[in-house]
């Protein structure tokens, strides 16, 4: 039993109480909050020893018409990992977002794209250190494409990973589309991702548009982010948006909501719900997590305290439609703002690939230093739709299962910088704002050489926070 206050400092709320009764408190709290709470095996707790093990199975296993899991989130973490996410402070890192396309030999670690300002991001004679697309080969001498010790591995995280800001490391890099290969040494800081990561104006025949690469609705600073980036696309005279999702996985969904809002703006989303919550048939008109009414969210049009002030005025950008470039990664809180924005009628067009079909949520639950997620909504549009298990695709995509949107199935070729009006995902949007159609198939996967996804291969982010990659139901205190 926990004693003394967390590093919130919050007291433990700890009583004494045996393994069985905490298990039979997970058999009441599934029972009573698990969405799919009619499709869980009731098995008797005194038949278990391991709370952890007892946890795995109180979930549903049937799957999705194309066969995945149907619940597939379903984890646990030891609180006080849980709450250093959720007070997130700069991390030790070098600004590269990796994508990790194979973890066995043959290894293929790609940057994805950098931070403004990071190591990663640094020009060195003339050079760029990371840029997006370069292939890591080797890390302080060791072969992270072949090497197979526990020793070489180690060297390999510890050099990819740093644990603190300071620490040097060496890497063998090729760029996207070199053959030859080049020797970066950075060194660690402690880094706090910029949400907003990229945006630009394009002037076209048919006016302007405007981009913006957004990676993360997490951080306290994502709103104050947008609003700025929308503010300053507004008094630009942007008609058009291009919103760059392929790598966002999630987070504060007040922020998503926000973000909705300063798109389609006042007429289009007054009195309209950007989401409302699902529970299990038990739960009536209530929360079953919070026991209060289940109130819809709303767009909110105004700032909520996160990084602006409570009830500032949010601009818009009064848009009738928009483009959201997507693939797997795409997923919870950004595939709300997408499902939301369809909710209103807002015209929605998809370029890239099929979302990760994530239209399930949690509200996290703390006892004696684990902390439970167990799907407990289902997130909802002003129409009522939510059936995404499967994720969205463009229309003329080969997903199945997906659900269809209008737009254009294109691969994300990290040969490409991202912002570039050629890069393959935003010309794509580009050249269906002006002509309604979808490149040829040759144009939609060109720069195969460059381009990973050709494999199939899906990649693993690591270390993202839970925070980064579910719709995070916090609102300010």
């Amino acid at each position: 039993m926990r004693t003394g206050v967390d590093i919130e400092g919050n007291p433990f709320p700890d009583m004494p109480g045996s393994m069985l009764e905490e298990m039979f408190w997970l058999r009441s709290w599934t029972h009573e909050t698990y969405l799919w709470n009619d499709e869980v095996i009731d098995r008797n707790p005194a038949d278990f020893g391991d709370r952890l093990e007892y946890f795995a199975l109180l979930r549903t296993f049937a799957t999705t018409l194309s066969g995945r899991d149907k619940d597939e989130f379903h984890f646990t973490i030891p609180t006080d990992e849980f709450l250093r996410q959720r007070n997130s402070t700069p991390r030790a890192e070098y600004g590269a977002e990796l994508a990790i396309f194979s973890a066995t030999p043959p290894r293929d670690v790609r940057v994805l794209y950098t931070e403004p300002g990071s190591p990663a991001a640094e020009v060195v004679g003339g050079q760029i250190n990371l840029p997006r697309g370069t292939r890591i080969l080797e890390v302080d001498g060791v072969d992270l494409v072949n090497a197979n010790t526990q020793a070489e591995i180690d060297i390999l995280n510890n050099g990819l990973f740093p644990a603190t800001a300071g620490e040097q490391h060496t890497f063998v890099v090729r760029d996207a589309g070199a053959a030859s290969t080049r020797t970066v040494t950075l060194i660690s800081e402690n880094i706090a991702p910029k949400p907003v990561n990229l945006t630009s104006v394009v002037d076209t025949p048919g006016g302007k548009v405007g981009y913006m690469l957004l990676t993360t609705f997490s951080p306290f600073a994502s709103e104050k982010d947008i609003a700025d980036a929308i503010a300053a696309m507004r008094a630009d005279g942007v008609q058009d948006l291009v919103l760059d999702l392929r790598y966002n996985s999630g987070g504060l969904l007040a922020v998503a909501s926000q973000l909705g809002y300063m798109i389609a703006g006042e007429a289009r989303t007054s009195g309209r719900v950007f989401e409302r919550l699902r529970f299990n048939d038990d739960a009536g008109d209530l929360n079953p997590v919070t026991g209060q009414f289940n109130e819809p969210v709303p767009f909110f049009d105004e700032g909520l305290g996160f990084s602006l002030p409570a009830g500032q005025p949010l601009q818009s950008l009064d848009l009738p439609r928009v483009f959201i470039l997507s693939t797997e990664i795409t997923c919870s809180a950004s595939e709300a703002v997408l499902n939301a924005l369809r909710g209103i009628d807002l015209e929605v067009v998809l370029i890239g690939g099929a979302t990760c079909g994530k239209p399930f949520g949690f509200f996290p639950q703390d006892n004696c230093g684990v902390t439970y997620f167990t799907i407990q909504f289902q997130g909802v549009n002003d129409k009522g739709f939510g059936d995404y298990a499967d994720g969205f695709s463009p229309e003329n995509s080969s997903a199945a299962f997906a659900v269809k949107v209008p737009g254009c199935e294109i691969s994300d070729d990290l040969g490409s910088a991202l912002g570039d009006e050629n890069e393959p995902m935003f010309a794509a949007a580009l050249a269906y704002r002006e002509t309604g159609a979808c490149p040829t198939s040759a144009m939609a996967f060109s720069a195969s050489s460059s381009s990973v996804k050709e494999s199939g291969a899906s990649p693993m982010l690591p270390g993202r926070s839970v925070f980064e990659t579910n719709r995070d139901m916090r609102m300010p205190n």
